[in-house]
């Protein structure tokens, strides 16, 4: 069920919810499928008998039919994969956080000098360790199949942690034999103790060889608990549908909070880069 909190203007909305709204603001009549997630909008007063929106709608409903930017945050762990986001309008910025297996997710506005703040929040991102200055760069090489292999092995445990580990390597060793020690226990460490990986990606209308082209630029990182933050330079970022397969390289890079910090800074668009003409 869908629920509001006017205290501090934020919402418990279901996908089939906004669409609702989408229609109305549309002066469209939600199709029958809908019907249901109106009534419910209605009972509790976002919406009214002959489709009126309620004021309260107003910075929410505003930003996500006229957005500047979209911001997509797409985390999988222990509970499967969770999405969350920011969409960037004119006037606010809306903030939506999602929950391991609900269907709702929760909308606030939040202020526009927040928004770093705000990704860090969601991917969960902590201060670690300074890194060693000078230290070398350590990188881990395999495959996309290697790293399938390893989670199906890890989805039937052994009786304890070393019997866990001893079948994971053997899954990884079978799935890729160029994957050698130290490389293959450094990957191995870093399979069992993924807390969570996870992606951002930003999108934004820009100009692309003098043409208004949609604009891209994502990020993806393993946070590996103990371990710390990895990122995943390979499969690269953005990753279109039918693009990976096991055979697919697998490059992850040792990071830190800081850099991670920086990396999330720069995906965000400078204010020229933006097309706001008619805005």
């Amino acid at each position: 069920m869908p629920s509001y909190d006017s205290s501090r203007a934020r919402f418990r909305l279901a996908d089939r919810h906004i669409a609702v709204f989408a229609h109305l603001l549309d002066g469209e009549t939600p199709p029958e499928e809908l019907w249901e997630s109106l009534v419910e909008l209605q009972r509790i007063g976002l919406v009214g008998e002959e489709g009126e929106l309620a004021p309260l709608l107003r910075d929410l409903l505003g930003t996500l039919a006229d957005p500047m930017v979209l911001i997509q945050v797409e985390i999988t762990g222990e509970h499967g994969p969770v999405n969350h986001g920011v969409v960037v309008g004119q006037e606010a910025v809306i903030s939506h956080d999602g929950w391991p297996r609900e269907e709702e997710s929760e909308y606030v506005s939040i202020e526009p000098n927040t928004l770093v703040w705000e990704l860090a929040r969601k991917v969960n991102l902590h201060r670690g360790e300074k890194p060693e200055e000078g230290a070398p760069e350590v990188r881990v090489e395999t495959t996309m199949g290697a790293l399938d292999a390893a989670f199906v092995a890890l989805e039937e445990p052994g009786e304890d942690d070393a019997a866990t580990r001893e079948l994971v390597r053997k899954a990884l060793v079978e799935a890729d034999t160029d994957l050698k020690d130290p490389a293959l226990g450094q990957f191995l460490d870093l399979v069992v103790s993924l807390n969570a990986t996870w992606r951002v990606t930003t999108a934004w209308d820009g100009k692309h060889d003098g043409k208004t082209s949609t604009m891209i630029r994502a990020l993806a990182v393993w946070d590996c608990g103990p371990l710390g933050y990895w990122i995943r330079e390979q499969p690269e970022e953005p990753i279109m549908p039918g693009q990976v397969g096991p055979d697919s390289q697998l490059v992850l890079v040792r990071s830190n909070s800081a850099e991670v910090w920086e990396k999330i800074t720069d995906l965000l668009p400078d204010k020229e880069e933006l097309l706001t003409e008619g805005k």
